[in-house]
């Protein structure tokens, strides 16, 4: 099926706005407003658990520590499956999310120790790091 017959088919499967009552209309729209309040909160907190890792691999730098753990990685991974399962979140979802940010953690932690080791610290930016 080609985008343009796709795009066809949903559109005849689905109403037109104007005819989706009103009730229907206010309530998504409350429920994307919800959708986005809490994309921004994510984002947010990302962004201070990133500022947090940072400050680990400017430590870990500075005493040539590895930019990866994998012990510390592996009880995280064990952690956040048992934090998942409580909050009825699929664990496989929440491990395949913070492997994400742990494999973009070890890449800013690298740069940290390349920079340090190369006299450069400070000159990449401080871009925030992801996750230890």
């Amino acid at each position: 099926m080609t985008t343009s017959n796709t795009n066809e088919a949903a559109n005849t499967a689905a109403a037109p706005a104007d005819e989706v009552d009103a009730e229907v209309r206010a309530e998504l729209t409350r429920l994307r407003d919800s959708i986005d309040n809490i994309d921004a909160a994510v984002v947010h907190m990302l962004a201070e658990r990133f500022k947090c890792t940072q400050r680990v691999g400017h430590l870990k730098a500075a005493h040539q520590l590895p930019p990866a753990d994998p012990g510390r990685e592996a009880q995280q991974i064990n952690r956040l499956r048992g934090l998942a399962e409580s909050a009825k979140l699929d664990p496989a979802f929440a491990e395949k999310l913070l492997n994400f940010i742990i494999a973009e953690v070890i890449r800013h932690h690298e740069r940290i120790a390349d920079d340090a080791l190369n006299g450069t610290a400070g000159t990449t930016g401080t871009a925030p790091d992801a996750g230890e």
